[in-house]
């Protein structure tokens, strides 16, 4: 089979296959016969794909980072910065429970290389800049709007971490999260009841957008030697 007629779908569950065998057992469970068992086609359509495991180590990656950008980039901007913000998080969120190996992939897992980490500084810039915004328009005080970003992430990387690891519910989040979030905002200078206001915009405009997706952790996940198969609830 030639590159020119491989089968897309055959790329995505190696790229599927391949993020949750990383996840759940760790680099040394991959390898071309294993993955081939796990999808059901041959070791050749690692090489037809990908050319070899390192470039699929690297596809794994950068649909993870993808698939995180396309949930960012759903999230409109509006007049309200901070609810802007708390969307930005929310999407995160929602794209770190639709896509669990995924998202351990590209988070718990070191960069290949400069150039991988550049590819996941992109997705960091939209946090940086909305982050600006909340300070040019004066809801935070003056500060340096990427150290405000990392401390956002950080804070709602550990909670998505505790989810995935089941030490936190999905509705424990939904409480926390928004809890997390006003602190935050209110120790960068935000107003209590300003940050309410938008954090419960945000929550509301993402309700919305979660009414229309699909389950948590119904993203494409495999289970070994399906095509197409369930997603374990909550993996």
């Amino acid at each position: 089979m030639s590159p020119k007629t491989a089968d897309p779908e055959t790329r995505e569950a190696l790229i599927e296959a391949a993020a949750r065998l990383l996840a759940e057992e760790g680099l040394t469970a991959l390898s071309t016969r294993r993955l081939a068992t796990e999808v059901g086609t041959s070791t050749m359509a690692v090489y037809t794909h990908f050319g070899g495991m390192d470039e699929l180590d690297r596809a794994v990656r950068e649909e993870g980072f993808a698939r995180l950008m396309s949930h960012l980039r759903s999230v409109p901007a509006t007049r309200d910065a901070v609810a802007d913000l708390t969307a930005l998080g929310w999407a995160y969120c929602f794209n770190a429970l639709a896509n669990p190996h995924l998202y351990r992939a590209i988070f718990l897992q070191a960069p290949i290389d400069d150039a991988e980490a550049t590819v996941g500084r992109s997705t960091f810039e939209q946090l940086i800049a909305t982050v600006a915004r909340c300070i040019e328009t004066g809801r935070f005080k003056p500060a340096d709007p990427e150290s405000l970003a990392v401390q956002l992430w950080t804070a709602g990387h550990g909670m998505i971490c505790a989810v995935l690891a089941h030490v936190l519910s999905i509705e424990q989040v939904i409480v926390h999260f928004s809890a997390m979030a006003s602190n935050l905002y209110v120790g960068f200078g935000d107003h209590p009841d300003s940050a309410s206001r938008s954090i419960k915009r945000a929550r509301q405009r993402m309700q919305r957008t979660a009414s229309t997706s699909p389950p948590a952790g119904s993203a494409h996940e495999r289970e070994p030697g399906h095509r197409r198969s369930r997603v374990r609830e909550g993996a």
